[in-house]
């Protein structure tokens, strides 16, 4: 196990051959086996099971998840409590899956919400936000909202979480979005500020 800044807790297992980064907590009842690896300033919430996955820097997992082999989160990702990943996509008790497990990103700032589930294999967009309950069977853009079973997308959020209007305004930070070549493009509020960001849609 890499030393780093961190506080694990007295009842948390996190196995030799782990990372975990600095300023990261993890709490009672987690297991962190060999392999895995958890960037600077995470929370890893009570009764988490983490695989030999990656998790980015500045995530939150909450309660009672767990990230199975193949699934990749980035930075500023998320996780709402209880919420599932699956990584095979025809699993049987009798017939070992372990050389096909399907690849699942989380990209940057993505949200997901209680207890939704998501089907291995996918991608979820930058700032993408995951309704509570909502089944993922397919890849969601980034920015966009999703509910429901299955899911489908419901609207755009704001890189701060904010649902956006008609108008594609947000009314917390400021920030506006506009659709240009089917892509969605955030500028900032900031007169000053350089560049914008262009997201598929």
């Amino acid at each position: 196990m890499v030393r780093a800044r961190r506080s694990v807790h007295e009842f948390a297992l996190v196995d030799e051959g782990a990372h975990v980064g600095a300023d990261t907590t993890i709490w009672q009842f987690v297991h962190v086996v060999t392999g895995a690896w958890i960037g600077d300033r995470c929370s890893i919430g009570q009764g988490c099971y983490i695989g030999k996955v990656r998790i980015g820097h500045g995530c939150r997992v909450q309660n009672n998840v767990s990230i199975y082999d193949g699934v990749t989160l980035e930075d500023d990702v998320f996780l709402g409590p209880s919420c599932v990943f699956t990584n095979v996509k025809h699993p049987r008790a009798h017939v070992s899956r372990k050389d096909a497990f399907a690849r699942t990103l989380v990209c940057r700032g993505a949200s997901i919400g209680a207890n939704a589930t998501i089907v291995c294999g996918i991608t979820i967009g930058e700032y993408a936000l995951i309704g509570a309950g909502a089944v993922v069977t397919h890849d969601v853009a980034p920015h966009a909202i999703v509910v429901g079973t299955p899911a489908r997308t419901a609207g755009w959020a704001c890189r701060c979480g904010e649902t956006l209007g008609a108008d594609l305004a947000c009314t917390r930070c400021g920030d506006f979005y506009e659709v240009v070549s089917d892509a969605l493009r955030r500028r900032a509020h900031d007169a000053h500020a350089t560049g914008a960001d262009t997201l598929r849609i």
